[in-house]
């Protein structure tokens, strides 16, 4: 079900992505982030499979191999990560693209939700990874 939630293992991996960022020229196996992400290594490593699968990482096998950032955090989105672990944000059921509400032949207020839902995703695409580890502007 759609929620404007982002949910705890899309927290998890900007947690885990951050501290690849701070170390960008450096491969992570799954355990090591785990360690610095206190985060359970089983979590961990779904989150770098799916985060792999959307090409945020890249994953190198062998003694030296590891997981790194696919480009800059600077050009990481927010966006991005959660689509990666949640798939595309949507606020109402009626915000995502193949809606199955059964109001929706006779309600009036789906555009305006879709509105919202984009605004929301432009912002979260405007927010880079590198942006969430500085202090928040007031």
């Amino acid at each position: 079900m759609p929620m404007l939630k982002i949910s705890k293992l899309a927290d998890y991996a900007t947690t885990v992505m951050d501290r690849m960022a701070l170390s960008p020229q450096d491969s992570f196996s799954a355990a090591e982030l785990a360690v610095v992400a206190h985060i359970p290594a089983p979590t961990v490593r779904k989150i770098l499979k799916l985060l792999n699968e959307a090409n945020l990482l890249v994953s190198t096998r062998g003694a030296r191999g590891g997981y790194q950032l696919t480009r800059d955090a600077t050009r990481i989105s927010l966006a991005e990560i959660v689509t990666a672990i949640d798939g595309l944000p949507a606020i109402t059921e009626c915000s995502q693209v193949n809606s199955i509400c059964a109001l929706e032949p006779n309600c009036k207020l789906r555009g305006n939700w879709r509105q919202i839902n984009t605004k929301i995703m432009k912002m979260l695409n405007e927010i880079s990874l590198a942006e969430m580890n500085k202090p928040l502007k007031k």
